[in-house]
């Protein structure tokens, strides 16, 4: 099974390919995205050798891997479903780890969610998934209200050894997550107005 192309009320998200290069390296090279991630922003040769990371992704399960995301035509950030790479993750069978990158222009307009919706959506309804996880720096509080909003809950608070560690990362890493069952129960759940 290939990626597929997936649409919002909004936001269309394409499989990643080589035509978004120049876009990676666009919202790599912000220091506030990548603020929690690298602490600095990412050289030209340092994201070219992601890209081809980040193509791989989609050949290790089949349905999972990165999407590029566009308004209007626009370019706004990169959204990811992928298997589990740590063993303290958890099984790849059955669950993937959720992410996402937005273009600083594009923060505070509910884009991250509503793709992230999406993701998860395609990962219970399509794929088959039983859970999706996603990780943040304890003090990235921007994430984390995105993942309490998309109806994902707090797992566990963590700490990483890190060669160069980054302001905050003495406060550890977050796990939140949702099952399949909450998912399918918050879907079915009155909507309060």
């Amino acid at each position: 099974m290939s990626q597929a192309t997936l649409r919002t009320s909004r936001i269309q998200l394409v499989p990643l390919s080589g035509e978004h290069l120049e876009h990676e390296i666009e919202l790599d090279a912000d220091p506030e995205v990548m603020r929690y991630i690298e602490g600095r922003p990412r050289t030209r040769e340092e994201v070219e050798i992601l890209h081809r990371r980040r193509l791989a992704v989609a050949d290790r399960v089949p349905g999972l891997g990165f999407w590029a995301g566009f308004t209007g035509g626009q370019f706004v950030g990169w959204w990811i479903l992928e298997p589990p790479e740590r063993a303290d993750q958890g099984p790849v069978e059955g669950q993937a780890e959720l992410g996402y990158r937005l273009l600083r222009r594009h923060w505070r307009r509910g884009l991250a969610s509503e793709g992230a919706r999406e993701l998860i959506r395609h990962g219970f309804e399509d794929l088959g998934l039983t859970r999706v996880f996603a990780e943040t720096m304890a003090v990235n509080t921007a994430s984390r209200a995105t993942m309490a909003a998309i109806g994902m809950q707090h797992v566990r608070t963590f700490h990483l050894d890190w060669e160069e560690p980054l302001p905050g990362s003495d406060l550890g890493e977050v796990e939140y997550a949702i099952t399949r069952e909450q998912w399918l129960a918050r879907q079915t759940a009155p909507r309060t107005p």
